[in-house]
Parts: structure tokens; C-alpha cells; sequence
């Protein structure tokens, strides 16, 4: 999933006020089609005031509860946001930096498919068993990445974490769906995109420090030993949740797609990295594992943009990957074309992730919801402009900053493009179909981000990006093997993505009939 989605406030509260799963937990939501407690008639909670006997997110009977999911929530949000600081360091510590797009996209596969094994596994023994596995997997992953050798250990890592990762997210919505009352699950959706705000503008900055103090490895092996205090918090109220009312067999189906999703992208990632005849072998296997599941993952007409719900599905994988795909190098570029620090390539970061926050709060305006199509067909002009914006930032003469301006920019279109997609959908959907295309507005995201950043990867090996040596201080930029073709192919490429995503927007109103 996009590490940031959960700052989609607007589209969270509408679904759950619809009735249906937010868009952030959309995996969840393909293989949840079954009630939950969250679904108990809202008549049963009495018409009376929450606030008048203390009963809400942060009254006595939900506080732990509350505290503990917002903690554990920053704390994946801090990881997400400081990797991207500390991986150009990594990447040349590990002499990996042809590997460099695996750290991402191992994530994101293996996330994919714990999502949809979550989903599963909640509904038949309920969250608390999903949650802790997904943290203890989440802190794993965090040890191995930290205590690599080799890069391949640290894709390894984090891909443990992707396991982890898809793991929480599910059973925390599943969490919010058992225990809190329907009127209060709108401020704990809040609560989550609250939670991410502020590591996203702290995070690059913080782990910049840390990598440039301490080293890299402190930005992953120090977060583990900190998630112990919330689950301590939230064990009890998780331990008196209600059981599962499925009792049915797994569905298999759904997870086994999923399965070969993320291994087909795998395959694909590997042949990507490998530019010979028999890298042929893997690409052939791996879209032969892909295409058709994400056929029947995705609604009919998604690839061709047909109008209406398949364009909007379409849209979130554009904007999410192109995105994720050129950020993903951002901080590689500026440490080892421009010379600068952890700290400084990290702070160019910061500022998109409050404009994300931003745009995703223009968007909500009640004034603008007769053109939302408008407002995504904005975003991603936006996002288009900022990605090549940071082409001149390839050359010394351009001051660095203006990555930071670009950064400002495309955090803006990513909050006015991504929620404003999430409302859409809602809207485009029936009722009793909100769940299934929720699901796959998800599935969608979570393969642009495999494809757009393995693609992102790909381009950069070939265009002479694995030459980047770890040499000068592994901390630094200094000394660094320059390589502008490689970068500005990639951010070319994303850039051309997203605006191919802005005509897809001229096709988001369904047929007059």
C-alpha cells in the first residue's frame, strides 16, 4: 500500500459512514465481505451523547485502545519515511546500489500478498493473532535490514517487513471496526491520518541525523525495542474483543491471487535486473503468473481506461507508483550526484508530506465536489511538473533546492489526486459494491507501486545507475560516481506517467446513458 494513504481523512470517513471499508483498508475488504462488530446496528449505541460519560476515542473505555493504535501507526509511519533518507547510505555500505529499487518494491509485494492473508486469518480467529504476528514480523524484518552484510540480506529484510506490514495495517482496521462503536470510527480513521503527519515531516530529517551520528543501521535496528510499550497498552482491550462470527473455510482463492501477484512481480523485478536472454525465462514466467490475476483483481476495462470506475482505479496505481517511483531515487540523486548530507537530501522531503496533508484537506471542500474530476486532473499535472522539476537538479549549477520546491508541489497533487480518487469511487459504486471496488482501488495502488518503482529500478541499472561505487565515506556523498543519464531517465519516465494519468482523468464520467 502507499505508506501515506491513511492522510485520505475525507474518503476514510465517507466509507465508513457508507457502511463500507475505507479505502486504506481495502485489502481487507476483498475477503471481509462478512459482517463484523462494527457492523452492530448504530441503534444499539443509544442516541445518547458519547462525550457526556466520557465515551470516546479518548475516554476511559477507548484510550489504551486508542493510544496504542495511533503508536503503532507512527511507528510504521516514522520507518516508512526515514528509509527513504537512509537507503542511498545503505545501498553503498552493502556495494548494492543495482539493488537499490528491490529495498522498495520487495516491500510493497510482500505486503500485497499479507494483506489479503490477513484479511483472511482476521476473520476467522479475529485481529489480535494477525496484529502480533505483523509487528513481531515488522520488528524481524527491521533487524535483518539493520544487521545486513549483504544487499541482498537487506532486501531480504525488508521484505519481512512488507510481511509485517500488510499484516498490521489489515487487523488494525479490523480492530476499528470490532471495538469502536460506528460513531466513533471516524475520529479513530483521523487518528491514523494524524499519526502519520508528523513523522512524514520529522522523519527524513530525524533519520538523516541518526545515519549521519550513529550510521544507517541505527534508523532500522532502533525502532524495534519501540514497539513493545503499545502492544503492552492495547493487549487487553484486543484480548475482550468479541469473537469472530465466520466460521466458514478460508478463502483460499483470494489469497492464492494474491500469492502469485506478488510472486509474478517478483520474477519480473529479477529479469528486470538481469538485462540478458535468459532473463527472458523469469519475465515469461512471471507475467504468466500476473496478468491474468490481476485481471480478475482489478474491474473489467481498468487497462484500457475505460470511463467511469475502471479510470479511477486506474488513476490511484498512476499517481501511487509514478509517484513512489521517482521519490524512491530523490534522496539517492541529491547524496551522490550533489555531494549533500542524509540529513540535507531528507529535508527535501519533509515539506511534501504536510502539502500532501494539504491537498488531501483542499480536496474535502464541499464548494469543490462538482469538480472532482478537475481537481485530479490538477494533481496530476501537479505531480508531472514537480517529478521534472528535479531533472535541472541533475546539473551543479542549479541550486539542490529546488527539489525541495518540487517535493512541495507533488505532495499537493498527491493529496488532491488520491483522495479525490478515493471519494470518487465511492460515489461511482453501488452500495453492496463498495467493498469489492474499495478492494481493488488497493490492489491497484499496491501494483503501481511494484511495477513503477521495479520499472523505476530497471531503467537505472540500465542506463548505468549500478556503477554508482560506495566510495569516499559511506555517509556522504562525497566522491560519489556521477551518473546523471540514469537518474534523469527515471525521473522522465515517471513524469511521462503521470501525465498520462492526467488525460486518463478526461475519462473518469461515466457514459451518459
Amino acid at each position: 500500500m502507499n505508506p501515506r494513504d491513511p492522510l485520505d481523512v475525507g474518503a476514510a470517513d465517507a466509507a465508513v459512514t457508507d457502511g463500507a471499508l475505507p479505502p486504506q483498508a481495502a485489502a481487507a475488504s476483498a475477503v471481509h465481505p462478512g459482517p463484523t462488530a462494527g457492523d452492530r446496528d448504530p441503534a444499539a449505541d443509544g442516541d445518547r451523547d458519547p462525550a457526556a460519560d466520557g465515551d470516546t476515542v479518548l475516554g476511559r473505555r477507548y484510550r489504551a485502545l486508542t493510544l496504542g493504535i495511533v503508536t503503532v501507526v507512527s511507528l510504521i509511519a516514522f520507518e516508512a519515511s526515514a528509509v527513504n533518507t537512509a537507503m542511498p547510505v545503505a545501498a553503498r555500505a552493502l556495494d548494492g546500489v543495482e539493488l537499490y529499487a528491490y529495498a522498495f518494491s520487495a516491500y510493497f509485494t510482500a505486503s500485497l500478498f499479507a494483506m489479503a492473508l490477513s484479511g483472511e486469518w482476521c476473520d476467522r480467529k479475529g485481529p489480535l493473532a494477525p496484529l502480533f504476528t505483523g509487528i513481531a514480523a515488522f520488528a524481524a524484518g527491521l533487524l535483518v535490514a539493520g544487521s545486513a552484510q549483504r544487499m541482498w540480506m537487506f532486501v531480504g529484510g525488508r521484505a519481512i517487513q512488507g510481511i509485517g506490514g500488510g499484516l498490521v495495517i489489515v487487523a488494525l482496521y479490523v480492530v476499528v471496526g470490532r471495538a469502536y462503536p460506528r460513531r466513533l470510527q471516524p475520529a479513530v480513521l483521523a487518528s491514523f491520518s494524524a499519526a502519520w503527519v508528523l513523522p512524514v515531516l520529522v522523519g527524513p530529517l530525524a533519520a538523516g541525523t541518526v545515519t549521519e551520528q550513529a550510521g544507517w543501521r541505527w534508523v532500522f535496528l532502533a525502532i524495534p525495542v519501540l514497539v513493545l510499550p503499545p502492544l503492552a497498552v492495547m493487549l487487553p482491550a484486543l484480548r475482550a474483543l468479541p469473537p469472530s462470527e465466520l466460521s466458514a473455510g478460508v478463502n483460499r482463492r483470494r489469497i492464492l491471487l494474491a500469492l502469485a501477484v506478488a510472486v509474478g512481480a517478483g520474477l519480473l523485478q529479477y529479469a528486470g535486473q538481469d538485462l540478458s536472454w535468459l532473463s527472458l525465462v523469469p519475465a515469461a514466467a512471471g507475467l504468466a503468473l500476473l496478468v491474468p490475476c490481476v485481471l480478475r483483481l482489478l474491474p473489467k476495462g481498468t487497462f484500457r481506461a475505460a470511463r467511469g470506475l475502471p479510470s479511477v482505479v486506474l488513476l490511484r496505481g498512476m499517481a501511487a507508483g509514478s509517484f513512489l517511483g521517482a521519490e524512491s531515487f530523490v534522496p539517492l540523486m541529491l547524496v551522490t550526484q550533489r555531494g549533500l548530507s542524509p540529513t540535507a537530501a531528507g529535508f527535501c522531503l519533509s515539506g511534501g508530506g504536510l502539502t500532501w496533508a494539504l491537498g488531501s484537506y483542499t480536496q474535502s471542500h464541499p464548494r469543490l465536489e462538482p469538480h472532482r474530476e478537475r481537481l485530479m486532473g490538477l494533481g496530476l499535472v501537479l505531480m508531472a511538473v514537480s517529478i521534472a522539476m528535479v531533472l535541472p537538479a541533475l546539473s551543479d549549477s542549479v541550486p539542490a533546492w529546488i527539489v525541495a520546491v518540487a517535493w512541495v508541489i507533488g505532495g499537493y497533487g498527491m493529496g488532491l489526486a488520491i483522495s479525490s480518487g478515493s471519494v470518487l469511487l465511492l460515489k461511482l459504486s453501488r452500495p453492496e459494491d463498495a467493498g469489492s471496488n474499495s478492494a481493488s482501488l488497493q490492489v491497484s495502488d499496491a501494483l503501481g507501486n511494484i511495477t513503477l518503482v521495479g520499472l523505476s529500478g530497471v531503467l537505472f541499472v540500465s542506463f548505468g545507475g549500478g556503477e554508482i561505487a560506495a566510495t569516499g565515506t559511506a555517509s556522504t556523498g562525497s566522491a560519489a560516481t556521477h551518473q546523471p543519464v540514469a537518474f534523469g531517465v527515471v525521473y522522465a519516465a515517471m513524469a511521462a506517467v503521470a501525465l498520462m494519468g492526467a488525460w486518463v482523468t478526461t475519462r473518469l464520467r461515466p457514459e451518459s446513458r
